[in-house]
């Protein structure tokens, strides 16, 4: 039995949900999202809670049943409140701009850095922090992962670009030569 596939999904009064077969479309404030559920799941709504049931003869549905309502539960949050997530650079002369939907970073390479944000993803920049926005919580991780790649903290200086949670373990450097 999965523990996460077993609870509900509350659905808040400004939320819409449509189930058509396997298509699952929420509509809200901030937008609306819609994906497809794998047939070895059977998405019910009854009220304003949603839960998922498991097709028990499939050899896959234990296995999807979690992931599927994680999905679900996650398209109802994005669309009501929305997901955030910011990344801190360090490092002498590292700057990020944002004009409309392309963030431009200057990470210490010879070029400048233009990343094309996806829609539903928006960038704000305050001091040395890119705070990023979006209904899709998978798109969003996506978009950090890919920022951070561009240049990932080294442990020697703590320089490079690193989620704000995230703690760098600190190396020594080299010692003297010691005689």
């Amino acid at each position: 039995m999965s523990r996460i596939g077993k609870q509900p999904i509350v659905v808040p009064d400004k939320v819409e949900v449509k189930i058509e077969g396997l298509s699952v479309a929420v509509k809200g404030p901030k937008g609306s999202l819609s994906c497809t559920l794998h047939k070895a799941v059977k998405l019910v709504k009854e009220g304003n809670t949603l839960t998922i049931v498991p097709d028990l003869t499939m050899e896959k549905a234990s296995a999807l049943w979690g992931t599927s309502r994680s999905m679900v539960a996650n398209m109802v949050e994005g669309v009501s409140t929305g997901f955030g997530r910011i990344l801190e650079f360090n490092g002498v002369g590292y700057k990020a701009v944002v004009n409309g939907q392309v963030l431009t970073l200057n990470l210490g390479y010879s070029h400048p850095i233009d990343y094309q944000l996806p829609t539903g993803i928006a960038a704000k920049v305050t001091k040395n922090q890119i705070e990023l926005t979006g209904t899709d919580k998978e798109l969003l991780g996506f978009v950090a992962s890919k920022i951070r790649s561009f240049r990932p903290p080294e442990p020697y200086k703590g320089k490079g670009v690193k989620y704000i949670e995230e703690t760098i373990v600190r190396k020594a450097g080299k010692s003297g030569a010691k005689k």
